[in-house]
């Protein structure tokens, strides 16, 4: 058996995912790449092999469970074990529970929840096997503040929280630990869809800004290198939180315009 260390990160094709695969490889983990692009899994395999590193690839819809298994058992073949998983895939509609499908919801839960929850089942069965092991979920402010238009996606962000404590109690004593990030506005992809109104769309980014104490949008590189750290021996007793990685969001009552427009003297 390989003594490098292994990690699987869903969602690597592009965003959080890709940057979060290139800091882990950079770290010396053999990654794991599991989206549905091959095309795009495997230029960022072929970018890390460049480098050095070691990827492989596994395209498919993590929808359906038996892939899911899949996953698992085709990287403990590969490499000999799993490390480090990281849940971070995901698939929205942007739609309020006034008009939802039954089959976006479904398919909201499998990719958002049902999926973590059962990859983690699966991968924390090779981990226990060395006692040691880290699983992080890729969550968002969104499982504390919401906007009534995005319901699915809303409802399995706060179940993924609640899932990081329910799996840290019963891993925890196994030497595994679970961990959730709670990113908020990100440059990526999935940010940038809540509107297909270009001007809604600029003013909710607008407000955004205006809001986040730090006054911009995260690089996936940044969310990345927490969820990094998070695996890495240096958070060895963090476990079972829900670590908030906003700029200052969630905590802000006022946006900085209104709060210059009140105290100019304080916020110049």
């Amino acid at each position: 058996m390989s003594h490098q260390r292994v990690a699987i990160i869903t969602g690597a094709s592009r965003g959080i995912g890709a940057a979060t695969a290139r800091i882990f490889a950079s770290k010396n983990y053999a990654v794991v790449l599991v989206a549905r692009s091959r095309d795009l899994l495997t230029e960022l395999a072929d970018e890390i092999s460049s480098q050095g590193g070691e990827a492989l690839v596994l395209a498919g819809d993590i929808a359906d469970l038996s892939f899911c298994e899949d996953i698992i058992t085709k990287t403990v073949e590969r490499f000999g074990r799993v490390d480090a998983l990281v849940n971070n895939a995901a698939w929205r509609e942007v739609i309020s529970m006034r008009h939802i499908t039954p089959e976006s919801w479904d398919r909201t839960l499998r990719i958002c929840l049902t999926a973590p929850a059962f990859l983690s089942r699966w991968a924390a069965e090779d981990m226990q096997l060395r006692k040691q092991g880290v699983i992080i979920n890729v969550s968002s402010v969104v499982s504390r503040q919401t906007t009534g238009r995005v319901a699915a996606y809303v409802v399995c962000k706060g179940a993924l929280d609640s899932l990081t404590y329910e799996l840290a109690s019963l891993y925890g004593p196994v030497g595994i630990r679970v961990v959730g990030i709670r990113p908020g506005a990100v440059d990526t992809d999935i940010s940038k869809d809540l509107s297909e109104d270009a001007a809604a769309a600029k003013a909710m980014q607008d407000f955004s800004l205006d809001i986040i104490g730090l006054q911009r949008w995260a690089q996936p590189e940044e969310i990345a290198k927490v969820i990094s750290f998070l695996a890495s021996d240096d958070a060895s007793y963090i476990n079972g939180t829900n670590v908030l990685v906003d700029g200052g969001w969630q905590h802000q009552q006022l946006p900085l315009s209104l709060r210059k427009s009140m105290s100019p003297e304080d916020f110049p």
